[in-house]
């Protein structure tokens, strides 16, 4: 079976903490969820989750929609109980066991979500079990369905429940969420959300702006490095920190700057450039989530490309397309305007400006994963020559990569 997995971040509105992901499953043309083919799903996804609860899993909750079958089969506990949030929905609750399974794993300590609560008796049946309650907003911002929404989260509250506003995808949408007064929001713009940008003015003029226009060149001059990130005290103890971490282990400590871009390496450099440009008092959550956004893109597209004969940029260039597809979020100018001054080549420029071109449709490819749009993401695989059975467990990878890069830059140089 064709599998795409993809993590969608959870956010509270109280204080734009993120709190959790959930992990959507497609599997082939038909949905998971398709009471058919439950029994099948059941196994090509219990099978994969096993294999991949290490990578699926970290400090925060994973919120995952499980099928009758998968709750029958006791798949929720290949996952530790204060890790998991088990989402249910209409196949589950219309059920003849379904309130009976479900209380048993309340019994064992399991939380739970209601994914598209409806005002009816079937719905209101299942509230005592349950912990949030989710719908989606993206085609409800009607009168009508304000009200109906408001209704549904004056409710919630009154049961001490919590409400999670789901298909958040634009700042117009994010806007309405917080007029509603939700708990928490989920969709493709959360991760974006970043408060705060550059003007072009300052980037332009910054030492980031300069680091990254020498890095990119065929042979970066390392003279010129050490100038660039000495003077930028924010840049020099990050790199510092970063040299000296556990990632880049050694017996004898860096001290200079030039010896912290020869023990980093220049390629690694390049990767994390986003990173160092980050001043350590302005690294909140919001900010993490962005850079970590940028990281799976990039690592995603490169590993994507990899698989793909004569496509017409290199994993590198495609790296770096992931990468910089973030930047509209941390510099307040069009991306066009923003890529006029870096010296990457024109297929990377076309794709992130017009989604032109090969790389045109992997940056489109990136972007309708992260949003599970799962026709698109079929039509656009084909189109690129990338098998979808295994964009599954390349996803997956890739957040294991993003996750220990975080680990070692940030996690084991908190003491350094």
């Amino acid at each position: 079976m064709n599998k795409c997995i993809v993590r969608q971040t959870i956010k509270s509105m109280k204080n734009d903490a993120v709190t959790g992901y959930e992990l959507l499953i497609q599997l082939d043309a038909d949905s998971l969820y398709n009471s058919s083919s439950d029994s099948a799903a059941a196994n090509a996804i219990i099978s994969f989750l096993t294999e991949n609860s290490g990578r699926i899993f970290n400090e925060k909750k994973t919120y995952m929609t499980f099928t009758p079958s998968l709750l029958f089969r006791n798949t929720p506990k290949i996952f530790d109980k204060d890790k998991i949030v088990i989402q249910i929905e209409d196949n589950v609750i219309i059920h003849p066991l379904g309130s009976v399974i479900v209380s048993k794993y309340r019994e064992e300590g399991y939380c739970f979500a209601i994914n598209d609560f409806q005002f009816t008796p079937k719905y209101f049946s299942m509230l005592e079990y349950v912990d949030y309650i989710k719908v989606n907003i993206s085609d409800k911002t009607d009168q009508q369905h304000r009200n109906s929404l408001n209704n549904i989260i004056e409710m919630a509250h009154g049961f001490n429940k919590e409400f999670i506003a789901t298909g958040v995808n634009t700042k117009e949408l994010y806007d309405f969420a917080k007029e509603l007064k939700v708990d928490y929001v989920e969709g493709s713009y959360i991760s974006e959300k970043k408060t705060g940008k550059l003007s072009k003015l300052e980037y332009l003029q910054g030492n980031l702006y300069q680091l990254i226009v020498e890095i990119m060149k065929d042979e970066p001059d390392v003279d010129v490095l050490d100038e660039i990130i000495s003077r930028d005290v924010s840049l020099s103890y990050a790199l510092l920190k970063m040299a000296n971490s556990a990632y880049f282990s050694s017996r004898n400590e860096t001290t200079s700057i030039r010896q912290a871009i020869v023990r980093v390496g220049i390629s690694q450099l390049k990767q994390w450039v986003y990173l160092l440009s980050f001043k350590e008092e302005e690294m909140q959550e919001t900010s993490e989530e962005l850079l970590k956004t940028s990281f799976l893109r990039a690592s995603f597209a490169a590993s994507l490309v990899k698989r793909v004969k004569n496509f017409e940029i290199s994993a590198s260039d495609a790296y770096l397309l992931g990468m910089f597809s973030t930047l509209p979020y941390i510099i307040d100018a069009p991306m066009e305007e923003i890529l006029e001054g870096i010296p990457v080549s024109q297929e990377i420029k076309d794709a992130l400006i017009s989604k032109t071109g090969q790389a045109g449709k992997l940056y489109d490819l990136l972007l309708c994963y992260e949003r599970a749009e799962w026709n698109q993401i079929k039509v656009l695989s084909d189109e690129l020559g990338i098998q979808t059975n295994i964009m599954a467990q390349v996803y997956m990878e890739c957040v294991e990569e993003v996750n220990n890069i975080w680990k070692n830059l940030v996690g084991s140089t908190e003491e350094k």
